[in-house]
């Protein structure tokens, strides 16, 4: 079920303006999506704001009908991450531990600018627990299906499992996740969606439950690049990007170290299709040795980083709710408490050193552009059959996503795979601070490789 014909914000917007359609009805129609008895809603939410987003949308339209000062999200439903404070809602991270917690006093500063611009907030979505994961898969919850070959039952990738689905199967229009490793990337990647992940302190994570304080990050998931243009805008507070469509006076680097390591042959053949019609456009191609991405696990061995934060966070619960854990969630926080503060803080340095080296590299380029995982999406069967192949698939689509956030950059994940096809995901990665930089090219790059993830081609 779709929301309506169209799917893009700006497409939507424009018919609530024009009153072709009302906010009431895109709630009644996303609400009935989730409650469809064959859909994915009973897994892709864990809260769903029925009767709060219906009298929001009244409200809406009783705004659209005054016709001036209408805010750029009126009427529109939004999915958000259960790691996202909300006032008077329990936020529990995916987790059982949480589920009798005390509800937030208030917005998280993300929730507020989105009411402030006019959304509405329809539910919170499912993920993998505590956001520990870049598979999808929850224990508790239970995992919402893939949206493409669902009969195969694959994985919607993590951690924002819940919001990636909640876009596709027409639940909202847009969902705010959260990006430590890939988390917005990847579920993006892998459902033929565009996901942008933001320079870490960009976007506020004030009231957002922390995975890493130092790795985390807030961004959209959506159906197009204006949609996650429009998203951060709202969410950074600042201006919109002006699109950049002109190819021919653009840089692009391939990296080779790492990134293009033993990719499946879906994802290489896509790949190598989306860089030859760039380069047929005018874009400079670069292949680039990137040597520095090699040494990604000596500065953060074994995701040191995420493990000494989370165990810092979650020890107080851990000893006294350790079963109620998912046991492969556990498994990767308990390492943090071996970690000394110490060696915390030499990994912290050598990031550092290591941020300085990527810049160095790719500063000379508009882009680095990379396959956003290496693979398509597996089966929840597969990826669940024991832990040795849960933890190899999790590092495989963790691979390349992960290096962004840990050379402290922002990236924008499009599908570039041919329609009916495996979903793949294009990353266009840059250097931290260069946001509205990548975010200004992505529309050129999409009608390029997947013109359904445009403004003009939704």
């Amino acid at each position: 079920m779709v929301l309506y014909p169209v799917h893009g914000l700006k497409q939507i917007r424009n018919l609530l303006q024009q009153r072709t359609v009302t906010s009431r009805e895109l709630i009644e129609r996303a609400l009935a999506a989730i409650k469809a008895p064959q859909g994915e809603g009973a897994r892709a939410f864990l809260e769903v704001h029925e009767q709060e987003s219906l009298a929001a949308a009244d409200r809406a339209d009783a705004e659209l009908r005054s016709g001036s000062n209408i805010r750029p999200l009126c009427g529109i439903p939004i999915s958000i991450k259960d790691l996202f404070d909300e006032a008077g809602v329990v936020t529990r991270g995916g987790s059982t531990i949480l589920a009798d917690a005390p509800p937030a006093e208030r917005d998280s500063p993300v929730v507020e600018r989105l009411k402030n611009a006019g959304a509405i907030i329809i539910g919170r979505t499912n993920l993998t627990e505590f956001a520990y994961s870049a598979l999808g898969i929850n224990p508790h919850y239970g995992t919402p299906k893939n949206a493409f070959d669902r009969a195969a039952g694959r994985i919607p990738g993590g951690s924002s499992s819940g919001g990636a689905i909640s876009v596709t199967d027409g639940m909202a229009v847009a969902a705010i996740g959260t990006d430590t490793g890939g988390s917005v990337r990847i579920p993006a990647a892998l459902n033929g969606l565009v996901g942008f992940k933001p320079t870490a302190r960009r976007v506020p994570r004030d009231g957002v439950l922390p995975l890493s304080s130092t790795l985390d990050s807030v961004g959209p998931i959506a159906k197009t690049v204006g949609d996650c243009m429009l998203l951060d805008s709202i969410m950074a507070n600042e201006p919109s990007p002006i699109p950049f469509d002109n190819l021919r006076l653009v840089s692009f680097a391939v990296p080779q170290t790492l990134v293009m390591d033993d990719l499946s042959p879906n994802v290489a053949r896509a790949f190598e299709i989306a860089v030859e019609r760039l380069s047929a456009a005018g874009a400079k191609i670069t292949e680039l040795p990137m040597e520095e991405f090699g040494r990604a696990s000596e500065v953060n061995p074994r995701g040191a980083i995420s493990s000494y934060e989370s165990w810092a966070f979650h020890k107080d619960w851990i000893r006294q709710h350790r079963e109620q854990y998912d046991p492969r969630v556990l498994s990767r926080i308990l390492p943090g408490e071996q970690i000394t503060r110490s060696t915390y803080e030499a990994i912290l340095k050598a990031r550092e050193e290591f941020i300085i080296d990527v810049a160095l590299v790719a500063q000379r380029y508009d882009a680095l552009l990379m396959p956003t995982v290496p693979d398509i999406a597996p089966t929840i069967a597969e990826a669940s059959k024991d832990d040795k192949t849960y933890f190899r698939i999790n590092a495989r689509m963790l691979r390349n996503a992960s290096l962004v956030n840990l050379f402290d950059g922002c990236a924008l994940s499009v599908p570039c795979h041919e329609p009916d096809n495996a979903p793949v995901g294009l990353m266009i990665a840059g250097i931290r601070n260069s946001d509205r930089h990548i975010l200004s090219f992505g529309e050129a790059i999409a009608k390029l490789v997947f013109p359904a993830a445009t403004d003009d081609g939704a």
